[in-house]
């Protein structure tokens, strides 16, 4: 691991360590990123996968120069593979869906995430899509669960490209210029953390509609 990269994330295992990703692989570091991003945002499996973090950190070394690749190739990568996820996931949930979730529990599978994405998705219809990139375990599933529900695949395309541009690129940048900022740098691992909080801000905003329009509803029949 780079000396200039002192700190180490205790919150994760060491394999799962955006740090340890991104400066341990030598010339597989972009192919191995690429293959976590679109696995967390299609395979079912890799609901795990440490995005949002792998994302910033990625940026941050950009800036740093511990990662040499141009960051416009960079985002450029990372979100067709974001997308590309989504679009094996959807094929997954329309083929196989309603048999993968009727399985029982297993070490891995827990049929809690499938009804969870399942409401979040009935109650934010298309624009779920886009808001779900943010919100762990929520972002794998909800491909899948789209395909399930046989939403209409322009639509569903169009707001998943918007979702990966949003995510992948959006993410990656914030941590390229955050990451020229000593005290972002110096606490890595702070700054991990409070991704993963202002990844909820846009469920609290939306949530927050959801009660003033229930307000505004019971408030017109009275």
């Amino acid at each position: 691991m780079s000396a200039d990269l002192p700190v180490n994330l205790a919150l994760l295992p060491s394999w799962l360590d955006p740090e340890v990703i991104l400066t341990s692989l030598g010339n597989w570091t972009l192919p191995i990123v690429a293959l976590i991003i679109f696995a967390e945002c299609g395979l079912l499996l890799g609901f795990f996968l440490p995005g949002d973090s792998l994302l910033f950190t990625a940026g941050l070394l950009v800036a740093r120069d511990t990662i040499t690749t141009p960051l416009w190739l960079i985002c450029v990568l990372l979100t067709v593979c974001a997308f590309a996820g989504n679009v094996v996931g959807y094929y997954i949930g329309a083929k196989a869906g309603p048999t993968l979730f009727n399985k029982p529990d297993s070490k891995l599978f827990k049929q809690e995430h499938v009804v969870k994405t399942h409401a979040f998705f009935e109650k934010y219809g298309p624009r779920a899509i886009v808001l779900a990139r943010f919100v762990p375990v929520v972002r794998t599933f909800i491909t899948a669960i789209a395909g399930v529900a046989a939403m209409d695949k322009r639509k569903f395309f169009t707001y998943s490209a918007l979702g990966a541009v949003l995510w992948a690129t959006g993410l990656t940048i914030l941590g390229f210029f955050l990451g020229q900022i000593d005290f972002i740098h110096d606490n890595l691992e702070a700054m991990l953390v409070l991704i993963v909080l202002i990844s909820v801000i846009p469920i609290v905003i939306e949530l927050v509609k959801a009660r003033r329009e229930r307000k505004r509803g019971v408030e017109h029949t009275l």
